[in-house]
């Protein structure tokens, strides 16, 4: 799990800024956990996270953006509650998920949506 600002999610996800036509530029599918310091919903995801990045280690990259240090980022995806999670496969469009979802949730998604077994 990592955490990343808008340069580096540029590299990693997404050059919002170059393009409007979504093009994923990572190796691995992702999920991009849009949250903040004070939020009580992020700081119970965040050992979820963690432990789903251990899991998966290889096969799936976790990115956490702080939505206070990353506004512009934030607005690009119309990020308004936290915490939201950006699904993003290897080919296809990313989905949104907003709140705190359960583990079992998440891994279905991970499944089903990012293709990661």
């Amino acid at each position: 799990m990592q955490n990343i600002n808008t340069e580096t999610f540029k590299t990693r996800v997404f050059d919002f800024g170059k393009s409007k036509e979504w093009k994923f530029a990572g190796e691995r599918p992702c999920i991009v956990d849009f949250y903040a310091d004070w939020c009580g919903p992020c700081k119970m995801l965040a050992p979820v996270l963690e432990e789903l990045s251990e899991k998966y280690a290889g096969k799936l990259d976790i990115y956490k953006v702080n939505t206070d240090q990353e506004q512009e980022l934030a607005a690009s995806f119309g990020i308004q509650s936290i915490p939201s999670l950006l699904f993003v496969p290897m080919a296809g469009k990313p989905q949104m998920a907003q709140g705190l979802l359960p583990k079992e949730a998440l891994e279905k998604v991970i499944g089903e949506v990012l293709g990661v077994v």
